[in-house]
């Protein structure tokens, strides 16, 4: 059972509160709980919730970070739920540094979580609504069966990604203007004709014909479903799927835990990084004391150690915050920086403004890791972190440096990052070729589908559908169209790719 901070530890939390707020930090209320480490993996497993639906994945994921731990192959420091007020766990057992280690961290997110733009539509109740959503499945399984509830969840979640990250913000007004009356608009009328030859360039007749037509493609486009191409595959199954009543709850249940975890995935190097960037400073200009340095720094150090080939978002995100920093206190920015190409006036430039500061809770409050990437990932930064292209070696199975082209560099990070390496998949047609069959189209970006998963995903989504499902892509530079009619999947040739915004 989960038990309260003790006395010591709540002196503590204050104590650290106390310099997070002097450093300018502005985090959720936080409830910090104590437990072990079976009861860490247990929440953990959940997403760090105390109540979710039941489902063999939980209990897989809790069955992995269980032996990771036992294997001393890893170790999970803290916990923290993006609601308000906050709850984070402490490891039973663990030294009064790590304690205070974590707790800094944790404030560090919860300030993240307060200010930052991409979690502002998430719902700061989520405990409530995860319990509540749980209560529902459990109800839907008591009438429908386990098997058959967990079996259906199987499809969902197989399909969880298929959401569009900008549905919470508001679509522009303009976004959703349509033609008001397509027979005013141009149909085909021959320009500058004098007024005496009008009836006979232009006939009455002519002109007519052409307006009903454009009428009558407006009306197909309006009855077209959807009108444009729809990236919340989810919430258009949710609406216009043949589901029980049952399956939609569940359905919108998946979807709306989605959209709930989706901010975390679009900000992880950034958040990992603040939260890391704030526990340094924490630590070693108050809390640390000097008998607990080295147990500091062995904790530290394997929190930042980086793998060759793999991407470490607490090290990339912390040194990149750093980096922003030191740029704006020397004045590291701007037209005359950019245009100076004077490499030893660069070297000792400091126009000593002082404005770091002011910068990293600027960047901290509207920007997402692609951004965050996109804008601050310098060349002179990729030089100093000593980031480098890696290939496998087909014969040794290990990594090794391709290269160290900056531009290559940065393509392949935010291409990793861009919807989080995963395809921009949209509905395109709900009634293709007048069949009542699922039509989607893949947005291709230079690499192709994995066809293996592509088959399984439209397996699952013709399980929703319930007729046949299509999806049109490139495979080796041609258009293609995969279905699935519920036995086989066929691979046909496309006459074009279908254009996606």
């Amino acid at each position: 059972m989960m038990a309260p901070v003790t006395p010591d530890l709540r002196r503590l939390q204050d104590e650290i509160l106390g310099y997070a707020r002097e450093f300018g930090l502005d985090p959720f209320e936080t409830f910090f709980e104590v437990v072990d480490y079976r009861q860490m993996c247990e929440v953990a497993a959940y997403g760090g919730f105390p109540v979710r639906y039941p489902h063999w994945r939980f209990g897989m994921e809790y069955d992995h970070m269980l032996k990771s731990h036992t294997y001393g192959l890893s170790k999970i420091y803290e916990l923290v739920i993006n609601t308000d007020p906050c709850y984070a766990y402490l490891l039973e057992g663990n030294s009064l540094v790590d304690q205070k280690l974590v707790m800094a961290h944790v404030y560090g997110h919860c300030d993240f979580f307060k200010n930052n733009a991409y979690f502002a539509h998430t719902d700061r109740r989520m405990i409530d609504t995860m319990a509540n959503n749980a209560s529902r499945i459990r109800r839907h399984m008591n009438r429908h069966g386990v098997e058959r509830v967990e079996a259906f969840i199987d499809v969902c979640l197989s399909i969880d990604n298929l959401i569009d990250p900008w549905a919470v913000f508001p679509r522009a007004e303009g976004d959703a203007r349509e033609e008001t009356d397509p027979g005013e608009s141009q149909v085909g009328r021959l320009p500058n004709v004098r007024g005496y030859l009008e009836e006979y360039v232009n006939p009455p007749e002519f002109i007519e014909e052409q307006r009903e037509k454009k009428r009558r493609e407006a009306e197909l486009r309006r009855r077209k479903v959807p009108v444009r191409p729809e990236r919340d595959v989810l919430g258009f199954l949710i609406q216009h799927a043949p589901l029980d009543a049952w399956e939609a709850d569940v359905l919108s249940i998946i979807r709306e835990e989605a959209y709930y975890f989706l901010p975390q995935m679009q900000t992880k190097i950034m958040n990992e990084g603040w939260a890391s960037y704030w526990h340094s400073r924490i630590m070693t200009e108050r809390a640390l004391r000097d008998d607990e340095v080295i147990d500091y720094a062995d904790v530290v150090s394997s929190v930042f150690q980086t793998a060759p080939g793999q991407l470490n978002p607490y090290k990339l995100g912390v040194e990149l915050f750093r980096h922003i920093e030191e740029r704006w206190n020397k004045g590291r920015f701007g037209k005359e920086w950019e245009e100076c190409d004077d490499l030893a006036a660069k070297e000792s430039w400091d126009r000593q403004l002082g404005l770091g500061q002011q910068k990293i809770f600027e960047v901290r409050r509207l920007y997402n890791d692609v951004t965050f990437i996109d804008e601050f990932f310098t060349e002179d930064f990729c030089r100093e972190q000593k980031f480098f292209t890696y290939v496998t070696n087909r014969r040794t199975g290990r990594k090794e440096i391709e290269g160290r082209e900056f531009g290559k560099i940065k393509q392949m990070l935010l291409s990793r990052l861009t919807n989080f390496g995963q395809p921009f998949i949209y509905v395109v047609d709900a009634n293709d070729q007048n069949r009542g069959e699922l039509l989607l189209a893949h947005k291709h970006e230079g690499l192709d589908l994995k066809l293996d998963y592509a088959r399984d995903t439209l397996r699952n989504l013709e399980r929703i559908w319930r007729r046949p499902v299509s999806l049109s892509t490139i495979i080796d530079e041609k258009p293609k169209r995969l279905r699935y009619d519920g036995s086989e999947v066929t691979v046909s040739d496309e006459s074009a790719e279908i254009r996606l915004p």
